[in-house]
């Protein structure tokens, strides 16, 4: 997330906007750790029939931290793993401004994660193109740093691409879709890559990055981040569906209202 967010969300805790003190204190001590699940089916055009159903589950924006523990992180891999979803995607932002003391923790803190199609895991804005990677894949993790992987599942062919949060321009990212199967999903930490991908005729894109807003206030909604597409949950352009996670973690200030993180289980649906 970018420095208006950053900004929006500390004038919302230091200038007291529709905070009082017991919401900041439920907020802090209780709202950003009632992690749950998010269940949604998406609608996949050229998805083919022996993949109907197929469930992945998505975890995002960990930002461990001084303030998001250890436990916070493992508590996500494990509630991720009980879904027994077929494969598992990470969207990024597994630390805060890439501090190099939580890389590795946040990769161990994931050590858990197993899919029977593998863990799969993109960079947000946050993350480092080497430390953080390397981690992840220390772990077993496949990292796709704009780059793409096809796995076979039930004798269909699935191909996933994942962009960095740098990577923005169609340009950019149509050589990585050249020769890709009909079912293709583009794991895209920032959810404004929804344009690039209708454009290019991308079926299915997942993201994170919005934290859907982290703060949202009564009657005001959620003042950071309404240069989104959609800060949570899904949403389609032309004929490519978007999902878009709430993340796990916090970031700027360590508060959540009216907006849980979560784990997302995502069922595809043959469009």
């Amino acid at each position: 997330m970018e420095l208006t967010r950053r900004s929006a969300l500390k004038t919302l805790v230091a200038g007291g906007v529709g905070l009082t003190t017991g919401t900041a204190v439920y907020g802090y001590g209780y709202a950003r750790h009632e992690l749950g699940v998010t269940g949604a089916t998406l609608p996949v055009r050229r998805l083919p029939p022996a993949l109907d159903g197929l469930r992945i589950a998505l975890v995002t924006d960990l930002h461990r931290s001084e303030t998001v523990s250890h436990e916070q992180v493992a508590d996500a891999a494990a509630l991720a793993n009980s879904l027994e979803a077929d494969l598992i995607v990470l969207g990024g932002d597994y630390v805060t401004w890439g501090d190099r003391s939580y890389v590795t923790p946040a990769a161990e803190a994931l050590a858990a994660l197993t899919a029977p199609h593998g863990v799969y895991a993109i960079l947000g804005n946050h993350d480092d193109d080497r430390a953080m990677p390397a981690a992840l894949e220390r772990q077993g993790f496949v990292v796709l740093k704009d780059a793409r992987t096809r796995i076979t599942i039930r004798g269909e062919t699935l191909d996933l691409v994942g962009i960095r949060f740098w990577t923005r321009r169609e340009e950019e990212i149509a050589p990585l879709l050249k020769g890709t199967a009909p079912a293709t999903i583009l794991l895209a930490h920032d959810p404004r890559r929804l344009t690039e991908a209708a454009a290019l005729d991308v079926p299915l894109v997942l993201s994170g990055h919005t934290h859907g807003g982290q703060i949202v206030l009564p009657v005001v909604g959620a003042l950071a981040g309404r240069k989104f597409p959609v800060l949570a949950g899904p949403a389609r352009r032309e004929s490519t569906t978007l999902f878009v996670s709430r993340g796990v973690g916090t970031v700027y200030v360590p508060i959540r209202l009216n907006c849980p993180p979560e784990v997302a289980l995502l069922t595809l649906q043959a469009a």
